[in-house]
């Protein structure tokens, strides 16, 4: 197993961490017990190999960058002289400082992979150095593997979508909660509540087939734009009552159900108390799912949305806009292991 170190980005800390948690389950990797970094804001995984490692890193949303420690068993200075030897162009930084600090221990590793071969290059560098201090007398020297394409998020926000609405789900909020499902390339994924889509779109982007549920049509045609802008195909989309329809071509079992259910928007639509309906839809569809699998929902907050048969994994309060707050909560079957 490879060992890497993934630097999450400081926006809503506990979800960031479990963020990273489901999406190395997704790649059959795990968050390690023993690292040579510590700190907030870190979190050491495992994986088979280092192609996963690049592979967490576009998967992310609550998080910066992904890296790999050099020559641990080096001094620091020793190791950039080593990597210099690669002749490559490259920037050496320290973690979590800003871009351009002065700092001599930095330029010290600078001098020392041009010793070795390599070219400093702060514009147009082809690999990254950053250096950390776990504690003041130890210091270490990671090279990154991958950094979050961050600005992917901002691109897809719903104001520059076809389709939307005044209050819906940011996109980084809507990929840390399919990472929370651990969801892989090809499962098959369930929106009951599809709104605008933007929870599932972030299901497509990883590579999950789609299933959508509304039961305003203009909701369903405004989905299906969202996501063929965003170059997303659904399997299949329905509109209807979530409580009871059942839309022909719908698979027997999934993978996931992940939704961010309509309290106090679209509830009114079919006649039902939010939270009645939550509970209501949940229940009609949980005994579709494969086992093992998770139902993650957003809720506003107040008792469990599913029942004793459904173990609460985790119940995270998150800010969604100014004045409205969201629990990322995930449930699996009692009894039955996650997957990984």
């Amino acid at each position: 197993m490879i060992l890497g170190i993934v630097e999450t980005s400081g926006e809503h800390p506990a979800l960031a961490r479990r963020e990273v948690e489901g999406a190395v389950a997704a790649l059959d990797g795990s968050v390690a017990d023993v690292s040579p970094v510590q700190g907030p804001g870190i979190v050491p995984v495992e994986v088979p190999d280092r192609e996963r490692l690049v592979q967490i890193a576009a998967r992310l949303a609550l998080a910066r960058r992904v890296a790999v420690p050099v020559d641990g068993g080096a001094a620091p200075a020793m190791a950039a002289r080593r990597e210099g030897a690669t002749g490559r162009r490259a920037v050496f930084r320290r973690w979590g400082a800003p871009s351009g600090t002065a700092d001599r221990d930095v330029v010290e590793l600078g001098r020392a992979y041009v010793q070795g071969g390599g070219t400093i290059d702060l514009e147009t560098p082809e690999v990254r150095y950053w250096l950390v201090a776990p504690e003041p007398s130890r210091v270490l020297l990671l090279r990154e593997v991958a950094e979050v394409d961050r600005g992917a998020y901002a691109r897809r926000a719903m104001p520059r979508l076809p389709f939307h609405r005044p209050v819906s789900l940011p996109p980084r909020l809507g990929r840390a909660a399919m990472n929370l499902a651990a969801v892989r390339t090809g499962d098959l994924v369930l929106d009951p509540f599809l709104g605008t889509g933007a929870l599932l779109a972030e299901a497509g982007l990883l590579g999950a087939r789609l299933y959508g549920i509304d039961a305003d049509p203009a909701m369903v045609r405004g989905s299906l734009r969202n996501l063929a802008h965003l170059g997303v195909r659904a399997e299949l989309v329905a509109e209807g009552d979530a409580r009871t329809v059942e839309p022909e071509g719908f698979p027997a079992t999934f993978d996931a159900i992940v939704t961010d259910p309509p309290y106090g928007r679209a509830s009114a639509s079919v006649g039902a108390d939010p939270s009645t309906l939550v509970v209501q839809v949940l229940e009609r569809w949980e005994g579709r799912l494969r086992p093992g699998a998770a139902i993650v929902v957003l809720a506003p907050g107040g008792p469990p949305a599913l029942g004793k048969r459904w173990t609460e994994e985790l119940r995270i309060p998150v800010r969604v806009h100014r004045s409205l707050t969201r629990e990322f909560r995930r449930y699996r079957r009692t009894g039955t292991p996650p997957p990984g």
